[in-house]
């Protein structure tokens, strides 16, 4: 079951424990390394509304409430 919540006007989701996980430590982190021209990474396949800076702190009070459904389930 995917975990799901309404986030800066569309859906944020995630597998499970795992993807949060690498959710919170993409979204929260201050650096982000670029390789330029390279889709390989999951990082690289975020929508844009998950990297921009201007929604981190939103998106983190999602993965919150993410990790309160996990937590509950």
């Amino acid at each position: 079951m995917w975990l799901t919540t309404n986030c800066c006007g569309d859906t944020l989701w995630a597998y499970n424990k795992e993807h949060l996980i690498f959710l919170e430590s993409y979204v929260g982190a201050l650096v982000r390394e670029r390789v330029p021209n390279i889709n390989q990474s999951v990082a690289s396949r975020l929508p844009g509304w998950i990297k921009s800076v201007k929604n981190r702190d939103a998106v983190l009070k999602c993965i919150e409430k993410l990790w309160r459904q996990l937590e509950n389930e």
